[in-house]
């Protein structure tokens, strides 16, 4: 049986508290239909249960950093609505690798058997790719359909409503949204982007990792555990 796109999205209740006006919004009904026409047609990632999964593995209130990505895997059994994340036991790519060799640098930390970022998520972690769904096997397939309002609604309303936020921002689009966030009370970490073609161009070295935490202890906040437990 065909997935369906829902009416009112499933989401966590913090969430569909903040983003209730932005659900019932011209462009959010021509995303859904979309999408509908999308599902009849062609496999898409992640499924559907999973599209919003950054959402409720970080709920509103607990959000102290923001890592922005920009679209899902499109390769069988990868996305799971976490930006730069896999699903236990799928191969790492290869900007997750880079990530985790910088927080070996950075930190120390081991690199883990998994590439699974849902424990940086349920710490509060926003893992938030610009474009949240794809067609399998075509990147940027869903860009330019409403996904992009949609995301940089979260971003700002992340700004206005919430107090001393780190945003990573990773390569030129995720630099791009600079625009939207308040920086005279959140912090921005910027460099290229981890992929291979540039992580050796300012990626390995950044050291974002211990920058985030020395950011959120100075504002009287928990630190994130950025070890990934295989």
């Amino acid at each position: 049986m065909a997935e369906t796109v829902e009416v009112h999205p499933k989401i966590e209740a913090g969430w569909k508290d903040v983003l209730d006006d932005t659900f019932h919004q011209p462009f959010f009904a021509e995303l859904k239909a979309f999408l509908l026409e999308e599902k009849r047609k062609y496999r898409v990632f992640p499924p559907g249960s999973l599209i919003f999964n950054a959402f409720d593995q970080t709920p509103f209130d607990k959000v102290k950093v923001v890592l922005l990505g920009q679209d899902p895997y499109h390769d069988e059994g990868q996305a799971h609505g976490l930006c730069f994340s896999v699903r236990r036991g799928v191969p790492f790519p290869k900007s997750l690798l880079n990530i985790c060799k910088e927080l070996q640098s950075d930190l120390g930390i081991p690199m883990p058997a998994s590439g699974d970022l849902t424990p940086w998520a349920r710490q509060g972690v926003l893992l938030l790719n610009a474009t949240l769904t794809v067609r399998a096997h075509q990147a940027g397939s869903h860009q330019h359909h409403g996904w992009e309002e949609f995301t940089d609604t979260v971003i700002r309303l992340v700004s206005e409503r919430k107090d001393h936020v780190v945003f990573l921002l990773w390569g030129n689009y995720a630099q791009a949204k600079i625009p939207l966030i308040d920086q005279r009370k959140h912090l921005v970490l910027k460099t290229v982007h981890p992929s291979p073609l540039s992580a050796s161009r300012g990626f390995f070295g950044c050291r974002h990792f211990s920058k985030a935490n020395e950011w959120l202890v100075s504002q009287g906040m928990e630190p994130v555990d950025w070890r990934l437990d295989g």
